[in-house]
């Protein structure tokens, strides 16, 4: 059974009829075939350039989403980091005999992770982040 088929009439510039003819003029080619061919290829990538034109704009929002994630995350290290800093110029160190100090220091550490844990646990936070505007990326005008 034949495929069903349409037939059109096209006009195409002289350079490009030329470069067609000489192509259609190989062994095996068809002119039907090679513009089949070529057709169904540039609609392949239409349907591609859609898709990626559409996931665009989702991958350009998480991508500045992470880069703010990103970027507080490095303040809040860098918060931590000069607030042990402080601690530890501030807090007089401790005798090496002194075993009771050690031990409450040890037991007050221990309660700290317990309680970052229960934290992350829960889902709760000690200082909520700051809302946020809402980013839009306006769609390209075609």
């Amino acid at each position: 059974m034949k495929a069903q088929r349409v037939r059109y009439q096209l006009f195409l510039p002289l350079d490009l009829s030329d470069r067609f003819e000489a192509l259609a003029a190989r062994a095996g080619a068809s002119k039907s075939g090679i513009l089949t061919d070529a057709l169904t290829a540039w609609l392949n990538r239409q349907a591609a350039s859609d898709l990626e034109h559409r996931f665009a704009q989702r991958l350009d929002r998480m991508s500045l989403a992470l880069g703010r994630v990103e970027r507080d995350g490095h303040i809040l290290l860098e918060s931590l980091a000069l607030f042990i800093r402080y601690q530890l110029m501030v807090q007089a160190p401790l005798a090496e005999a002194d075993d009771v100090a050690r031990a409450v220091g040890r037991d007050r550490f221990n309660a700290f992770v317990a309680r970052v844990g229960e934290a992350m646990a829960s889902g709760k936070q000690s200082f909520p982040p700051p809302r946020q505007a809402e980013v839009r990326v306006e769609e390209p005008s075609r």
